[in-house]
């Protein structure tokens, strides 16, 4: 498949589809002439994995924004757990027929899917964050009820004041 920007695509799970619009609207904010991007998704289970239903993944090129978000925690109890995005994870979403594939193989499964996603951003700051595990509360909470949460609009608001 070829993306918004051109790139090609190879696909080899379909259940990752969300990850093929989000790419095409990060392209789409550039293009618009966006100078920081922020994407909040429920990206993938992989996350799940790796922090439960307690901490939300945070991926991106920004620093400074990423440090913002990782201080506003204590404010807005939307916890974020910084995981990494080193260069190494790309080979697992290599291609040999397109320009990259839409998922890698099982391991680190959350940060190849951030990986994918940042061919799109180019050289935009970036933060990405995969809060698959937060989306739903099975037990409740003194500031939240049971079901779903809402994570991540206390996080964008705190960010924006």
């Amino acid at each position: 498949m070829r993306s918004y920007n051109g790139k090609t695509i190879e696909i080899i799970n379909t259940d990752a589809e969300g990850r093929l619009i989000l790419a095409d609207a990060l392209t789409y904010a550039r293009q618009l002439g966006a100078s920081r991007l922020v994407d909040i998704a429920t990206l993938t289970g992989s996350c799940v994995v790796a922090l439960g239903h307690v901490n939300a993944g945070m991926m991106g090129t920004d620093r400074e924004t990423m440090g913002r978000l990782s201080r506003n925690c204590a404010i807005t109890g939307e916890r974020l757990w910084e995981l990494p995005l080193d260069d190494d994870y790309r080979k697992a979403i290599r291609s040999e027929i397109a320009d990259i594939k839409n998922v890698g193989n099982r391991w680190g499964g959350a940060i190849t899917a951030a990986k994918f996603l940042q061919e799109f951003t180019e050289d935009t700051p970036w933060v990405h964050l995969d809060i698959a595990g937060v989306d739903l509360d099975h037990e409740g909470r003194p500031f939240a009820a049971k079901g779903a949460t809402g994570f991540g609009v206390r996080t964008l608001v705190q960010l924006f004041i």
